[in-house]
């Protein structure tokens, strides 16, 4: 019997009550209902300096990039919630990038990405949810070599969506997501085998 397809989720933010946080941790309980194996990490736990190829030339990868692209390569696709700042993406999010995509040694280029699904999601307490953002992050993301799924997700009103301690009350968007994270597992389970 093949081996459930390993998921990864983050939000492209780290602040402690972010909206996108509390929408990858929704993601990643439907992944896990629908069979996956699921990590959900913190960008906070994985502080990066701003990424300089002086410094990386210098001292190597930092400890926590090390850590951090480990992680990827353990995972076969990735939900990705991200926050949209003055109309982009955040600096944390593509430095994050940035660190995980250098070559070391002799291994396969963007090897934390290349192959790998991924299922793009964003709230904002706007009115566009963080559109304007996902556009970006699939030309970023499939730029890298990663799958995207054509499906996507923005919430808009977030602030009308979760509650204070993060909790989904709009069942409706919760069911959303759900159909959307059974097809990045389905997905990546096909491409897997």
């Amino acid at each position: 019997m093949p081996s459930p397809p390993r998921i990864l989720a983050l939000a492209g933010s780290t602040r402690s009550k972010s909206y996108n946080k509390a929408l990858a941790r929704v993601a990643a309980h439907a992944a896990e209902a629908a069979g996956a194996t699921v990590t959900l990490i913190d960008l906070r736990d994985y502080p990066l300096p701003l990424y300089d190829e002086d410094l990386e030339r210098a001292e190597g990868l930092p400890e926590a990039a090390k850590r951090l692209r480990e992680v990827f390569f353990a995972h076969d696709g990735l939900i990705l919630a991200s926050p949209e700042y003055n109309g982009g993406y955040s600096a944390v999010l593509k430095n994050t990038i940035d660190w995980l995509s250098r070559r070391q040694g002799d291994e396969g280029p963007l090897k934390a990405f290349a192959g790998k699904t991924v299922l793009l999601l964003a709230a904002s307490p706007g009115a566009l949810g963080g559109i304007r953002v996902l556009a970006q992050l699939r030309a970023l993301l499939g730029g890298i070599q990663m799958i995207v799924l054509p499906e996507q997700k923005a919430i808009p009103k977030a602030n009308e969506v979760f509650d204070q301690e993060g909790n989904m009350t709009d069942e409706a968007i919760r069911k959303s997501i759900e159909g959307l994270v059974k097809r990045l597992v389905d997905v990546t389970a096909r491409l897997k085998d």
